[in-house]
């Protein structure tokens, strides 16, 4: 099996960060996304991860390379945003064998053991949701999907397609890609998978739906806070820090100083990170940034940020610097 990893989009809803890092690469819970998800992968027998790629793309390729030296990995360049059909078919060249596509924007929890039992053309990953208006859901019958619907203004399903798709009959998603584009089926000038599904299930094709437990989105500031609370609930990394109080749960880096601050509950603190005379509560602090003098909650520091002052709620992007100063008497 191969996997396909998607990973072009710019993440405009999480600017300022994405302005100096792509969106798989902004940390929750003490590592990147794209670390989490690889981390879920690691038990299955891929033979190689594509990776598609675009806006500070090599960075991706740093990353990968230095955490994850054992992985077979190649590069594939979306230069231009033409939707996750199009990214896949940058790829084709590459795929030779049952696939699996991943939209690296989520963060999952599910038992892969499922795809030894795949008897059908594929398999798509849903999570039951409340408010299925707000996703692409999938309609079923017999317990083949008959449908992908967007943004359904009814209810005709409630089981939210989550962003990972196994293809055991690999040729026929690609030459339904390669008919999409042909036939110029898109959306806003981008050509989605799901209209590709569509496409390959009137073919005659027959895609089975497993349901996960978790399905976590990283796709908005307060998006990322949540998966960072659920994350830290299941994965605390605490240490006791002399001078200060520690609240699990929290992710504290080894290599993060902590000094004469309360931190947490539901605070990631990255390698190099400094902390001082601070109040943290809900907050993720990048890798080499530095907090001080600060009160903060529910906010999000980029690396290499410099922090100081009094309480606000804060969204600061990589390599910025905030102080605040008292004004001085008739200011």
């Amino acid at each position: 099996m191969k996997s396909v990893i998607l990973l072009a989009g710019l993440g405009a809803r999480l600017r300022p960060h994405t302005y100096s890092k792509p969106k798989p690469l902004v940390h929750v819970a003490g590592k990147p996304i794209l670390g989490h998800i690889l981390d879920s992968l690691a038990g299955l027998n891929i033979e190689e991860t594509i990776f598609v790629v675009g806006y500070l793309g090599d960075q991706i390729e740093k990353y990968v390379s230095e955490h994850y030296p054992r992985l077979r990995a190649r590069y594939v360049e979306q230069a231009e945003m033409k939707g996750q059909a199009h990214a896949i078919n940058l790829a084709r060249d590459y795929i030779d064998q049952p696939v699996l596509i991943i939209f690296g924007d989520t963060i999952w929890e599910t038992d892969f053991t499922r795809l030894a039992r795949v008897k059908s053309d594929g398999l798509i990953y849903v999570k039951q949701v409340q408010d299925p208006r707000r996703f692409g859901v999938a309609t079923l019958k017999d317990g083949f999907v008959t449908k992908f619907v967007e943004k359904p203004t009814t209810p005709v399903s409630n089981l939210a397609v989550v962003g990972v798709y196994y293809f055991q009959n690999w040729r026929v998603i690609l030459d339904s890609i390669e008919q999409l584009i042909a036939r110029n089926i898109q959306l806003k000038g981008e050509y989605y998978l799901a209209d590709a599904m569509q496409l390959m299930i009137g073919s005659g094709a027959r895609l089975e739906v497993e349901t996960i437990p978790v399905w976590e989105d990283c796709g908005t500031v307060e998006a990322l806070l949540k998966t960072n609370r659920y994350l830290l609930d299941k994965h605390s990394h605490a240490r006791v820090i002399t001078g200060s109080v520690v609240l699990p749960p929290v992710y504290i880096s080894d290599a993060a100083r902590v000094e004469n601050s309360i931190v947490g509950p539901y605070v990631s603190i990255s390698d190099d990170a400094v902390v001082e005379h601070s109040i943290l509560r809900d907050c993720i602090i990048s890798e080499n940034s530095h907090i001080e003098n600060r009160v903060m909650e529910r906010s999000l520091v980029g690396k290499d940020a410099r922090v100081s002052g009094t309480f606000q709620r804060m969204n600061v992007g990589d390599s910025s610097e905030i102080e605040s100063v008292a004004a001085s008497n008739g200011q």
